[in-house]
């Protein structure tokens, strides 16, 4: 069994731990209208799995995907 800090997390998720948006709903338009780019490519999937090492970027800012424990909300 894995750990919730070892989980993969979806790129929605991400980008509201992140604080590019503070929303879900947020995270979901900036994704959609073609805002967000994993690894240098737009990416409009909002539940596609990040891996560590990923690059995110968004508004002009580069967000990294590690191992270190998150935050979840439950």
């Amino acid at each position: 069994m894995t750990s919730p800090s070892t989980d993969p997390i979806c790129l929605d998720q991400f980008l509201k731990l992140q604080g590019a948006t503070s929303t879900g709903g947020g995270a979901k338009l900036l994704i959609q209208s073609g805002d967000v780019k994993l690894n240098g490519k737009v990416e409009t999937r909002r539940r596609k799995k990040l891996a560590i090492g990923d690059v995110v970027e968004v508004g002009g800012e580069k967000f990294i995907v590690t191992d270190a424990p998150r935050q979840t909300e439950w």
